[in-house]
Order: C-alpha cells, then structure tokens, then sequence
C-alpha cells in the first residue's frame, strides 16, 4: 500500500502544502527517495518521467532547509532546460509556500539582470541550467561557499546537450561537503561517468525498467510512406476532437514545427494552436505553455526542447510526427501524456527513412510498438522526386553507419554505370595496327 505522506519526517508547514497541492499518496520514487535524502544519503535515482521526482528531491531539501538563512545559496538544483528549470521552481514555491524560503530560477534567452538582482536581494535555493549559472558565478554575482545540496535532474539529457564540462566546473567551485542527488530517465555511459566523479557511495533507485515508458501509456505506430501523407493523417486525426481533446506534438525540426502549425492554424483556427522550439522569445515560450497548461489552446506544437520539463494533467494524446533521433527522448515525449496514473495515447507516424530509428527505439524501452494500418479515410500521397532522393541516401547513411564497408545504392549505380562505359569504350577501341591512315587524293 502506497504511503500517505504523514509518514515521513516532515514538517506542519511543508505538509501543509503538500495536501493543498493535492498531493495524497507518494508515488514509488517519492516512497524510496524521501527518507534516504532526509537521512543525508547520496542518492542516484533512475526513473522514467512523470514519476514525481521532483517532489521526491524538493520535500526533504526543504525539509533539511528549514528556514530562509544569510544572502547566499544554500541548495542548488541543475536542470538541462529552462522550461524543466521553470517547472521545478514552481514545485519548490509551492512546496515551500508556508515558509519564508527563497528561490531564484536562472536560465539563458533572456538578459540575466534581474536574475542577478533577485540573487543579490537573498536566496536559499537556486534553480539553474548550467550554462546561465556559470555565467552569473564568473561575473562574481553568487557565493557557492554554503551549497550544502546539489541536484542534477534529467542527467541523461544534460550529457545530450554537451553539459559534461559545465558540469566538472560547478563541481570545482561548490564545497566538498556537500549532499549530492543525482535523477536521470537512461543510463548511458556518460551518466555513469558523471555519477561516478560527483556520488559517494550513493543509494540507488530504481523505479520502473530502465528506460521503460509508463504503463499507463498506450503506443502504436503509423508506417506513412511520406511528409504530405504524415499531414493528410494529422488532419484526419484531428478532425476527432472529442477523443483528441488535448495534445502535444513532437517534430524534428523547427521548420517542420513552423510549418505544421501554420496548418492547423489554418484548418482548425489560430486559437487553438501554439508553437514552441529554440527560436521562439522567453515569454512567447512561457505563455504558450501556460496556456496550454490551462485549457485554452488545444494543441501544442513543440520540438524536443519542450519535451521534459511540461508537467501537464489530462494531455490525451502524444503525437511523434517525426520519430526522434535521438532514441532516449522517444521515452521523455511519450511520457508527457499517461501522467499521474491517467491513461494517455502515444502515435508515432514513420517514414521509411525513420525505421532504423524505430528498431532502436523498441530495443531501448525492450518492447514492440504495435503498428496499426492508416485509416481508409487518409489519402496516401505520391512521394515527389526530391523527397524519394532524400529517404533513399538516409537509408545509405544509417547502413554505412552500421557497416563502414557499405558504399550505397549511389555509389553501386555510379560504379555500375562506370563499369557499362568501360566496356563500351572496350568494344570500340581497335588496336593500333587495324588503324589506317588515309591520305587525301587530290
């Protein structure tokens, strides 16, 4: 039976927020983390997303906090992006609403002046991805030398981004004596690397198979031959908008997200759309978020920087318009739907060029995804040209990548054509004796 959380070592006020939050039993991370952090453990937690690590990490570092103390930091918290660094700042403002703890969120995009004055007007916990934190530190704006907690949260996405080094210079400039909580979704070498240079001796948690998305989460697959085909599918899919009343879409690219919205803002209205990806300004990227958090807009479309860190109830539908590259952020986009123990839809749509990734998708999360045939309704377009052109040498690419040896179809239909003309000029050539010369008569 799951545990109430009356029953850890909490304090009146920081329970009290938790059952103002809605918060009643401890999800299985929050069940084995709470006590080992309270106790003072390293701990390295392996959990796949939605599983309510944040509140595993937050509750007991409040709890050890206790009150506001001094002007300089006391805990800080590493995240890889700024809407995961946003989403865990509202966590510990809502957790610590009964106390006069302070927090400052710190991420890049925006100028870092005010993020700068907050730091300097007193703080307790700081919330960061890594790169604006350094920045801040180096321009002698916060003091490490009281960090007493360091939190690295989604690890596995952090090595992705190429944080290692920024990661290695933090861990020089914090104190030794230091209580470390590292979470991560995968366990790549890299993670273990950085796990291995920042834990002592630390508790491991794992909760769910490694890499394994949520149970709660239904998945099937579309074999679609092409990019209009793909839309002509969203299309139908969205013409269901009791069944698809709420939902995210993932794309490769950020002209493939432009270009997708600029479709559904075009056939269902532009209120019922946002698009989020790297290019996008700060606020532009907090309001669509919160607009989609509440209810007033019924589709997002995001690339994979928007794919941790969106804690959104009753999303009914993930959609994989492209199936993502890089397999570990299959488990991270799925995860946004299916959350809090609710039911939710995941559908990836996947081109021919795209299979390779699926198969080392289903190795990774160690099951099949159930492909379902495309609805009679959905008409399969012709594969222009350029497009047969495009699949064809990704597929030469991902075979090279398997067998160094390969040399494509390219290369076989060059070498080939190569090899016809050789024989043609051998047939015509006449040896030198057979050669007569002519003279002109006159």
């Amino acid at each position: 039976m799951a545990k109430s959380f009356e029953d850890f070592k909490l304090n009146r006020q920081i329970l009290n927020a938790v059952a103002d939050a809605g918060f009643t039993t401890a999800t299985p991370i929050q069940e084995k983390a709470i006590a080992p952090v309270l106790s003072g453990q390293d701990i390295f937690g392996i959990a796949e997303t939605g599983t309510g690590k944040t509140a595993a990490y937050v509750l007991p570092i409040l709890m050890q906090l206790k009150y506001a103390q001094g002007d300089s930091p006391r805990a800080l918290i590493l995240a890889p992006t700024r809407e995961l660094a946003m989403q865990i700042e509202e966590h510990v403002k809502m957790f610590s609403t009964y106390t006069d703890l302070r927090s400052v969120v710190v991420f890049g995009g925006i100028g870092p002046k005010t993020q700068i004055e907050q730091i300097k007007a007193g703080v307790d916990i700081i919330i960061a991805t890594p790169g604006r934190f350094l920045d801040i530190y180096l321009a002698g704006h916060i003091n490490t030398q009281y960090i007493k907690f360091l939190v690295l949260d989604e690890a596995d996405k952090m090595m992705d981004m190429g944080f290692i080094g920024s990661i290695h210079r933090i861990l020089e400039i914090v104190p030794r004596k230091r209580q470390n909580l590292l979470f991560s979704a995968t366990m790549s070498d890299l993670v273990q690397k950085i796990a291995g240079d920042f834990l002592k001796n630390p508790t491991i948690i794992e909760v769910g198979e490694q890499a394994t998305p949520a149970s709660t989460v239904t998945q099937v697959l579309y074999e679609v031959p092409n990019f209009k085909t793909k839309i002509n599918l969203l299309q139908h899919l969205l013409k269901n908008d009791e069944e698809f009343k709420r939902l995210i879409i993932f794309c490769k690219t950020k002209t493939v997200a432009d270009n997708i919205y600029s479709f559904i803002s075009r056939r269902f209205g532009e209120e019922a759309v946002r698009v989020i990806h790297a290019n996008k300004g700060q606020n532009t990227r907090i309001n669509s978020i919160n607009s989609f958090k509440e209810g007033n807009i019924r589709v997002l479309v995001a690339t994979d920087v928007a794919s941790r860190g969106i804690d959104v109830t009753e999303v009914s539908h993930v959609i994989n318009f492209d199936v993502p590259i890089i397999i570990e952020d299959y488990v991270h986009r799925i995860g946004r739907t299916g959350r809090a123990y609710a039911k939710g839809d995941a559908l990836t749509f996947c081109s021919p060029s795209e299979e390779y990734y699926i198969k080392k998708i289903e190795k990774l999360i160690r099951q099949q995804i159930p492909v379902v045939p495309l609805p009679a309704e959905v008409f399969v377009e012709e594969t222009p040209y350029d497009e047969k052109q495009a699949i064809a040498r990704a597929i030469d690419d991902q075979k090279r990548r398997e067998d160094p040896d390969f040399k494509g179809a390219f290369h076989e239909k060059k070498h080939a054509a190569a090899i016809a003309a050789a024989a043609r000029n051998k047939t015509n050539k006449q040896p030198a004796w057979k050669k007569k010369k002519f003279k002109s008569k006159k």
